[in-house]
């Protein structure tokens, strides 16, 4: 029996794939890099986002900033405009000044002078004359910021009626449309402006329909201070 038993042990280790499990050991797969790098990375973003700089505004020059100021030399200053004086390195003795109805400005060391009537280089120049009692070499400069002088005034049948800021070269028929034109019951033949020279009224006819066709007769200048009443 010793040898039937050491026969049948001896054939079961000859028969092949007794040894796999012993032999064989599983081979750790490589990982797959991909070649698309994670979202959220630098180099997932293209270089002209990455690189390229933020676009930068830029800054607002003073001739845009002045306003009606930029054309301060034939500008005539009236009541109620608003000006700014700057004295060069004197910031107590500059600021900005209401233009009173009177024509009249009130500066420190100065007092009480005339506006009205004169252009900003005209003011100027009275202003650093006065301040040479008080100051060596004074540099003043006046702008003038809020133009309030320049207004016409509609009357009677008319879409707004009121103050209306008067454009370089407006005519009577450019101011109605600003205006908002003529109502339904206006007397477009029988309108008239009323314009005040050297203390005395005047009244101006003014014919809608004749403007509308274009005669030359009807093409008034406006002036401030002009009230175009529409019966």
């Amino acid at each position: 029996m010793k040898w039937f038993h050491a026969a049948l042990i001896a054939a079961l280790i000859g028969m092949p794939g007794a040894g796999i499990a012993q032999d064989t050991q599983a081979t750790p797969a490589k990982p797959v890099q991909s070649a698309t790098p994670p979202v959220g990375t630098d180099a997932s973003r293209p270089a002209s986002a990455k690189d390229s700089p933020a676009p930068v505004t830029p800054p607002v020059t003073g001739a845009q900033a002045e306003g009606p100021g930029k054309d301060a030399a034939h500008y005539m200053i009236g009541p109620e405009d608003t000006l700014q004086v700057t004295v060069w390195k004197e910031p107590t003795l500059s600021g900005t000044f209401p233009v009173r109805p009177d024509g009249m400005i009130s500066l420190v060391l100065v007092g009480d002078l005339p506006a009205a009537g004169r252009t900003p280089m005209q003011l100027s120049d009275e202003i650093t004359t006065r301040l040479k009692k008080y100051l060596q070499d004074p540099s003043v400069t006046v702008l003038v910021m809020a133009v309030n002088s320049q207004r016409i005034y509609m009357m009677g049948e008319v879409g707004h009626v009121g103050p209306i800021a008067l454009a370089a070269g407006m005519s009577p028929l450019q101011a109605i449309a600003a205006a908002g034109g003529l109502s339904p019951f206006a007397n477009s033949k029988k309108i008239y402006i009323l314009r005040s020279e050297a203390g005395k009224q005047q009244k101006i006819p003014f014919n809608y329909k004749q403007a509308l066709k274009g005669d030359s007769t009807q093409d008034i200048k406006l002036q401030p201070g002009d009230t175009i009443v529409v019966p």
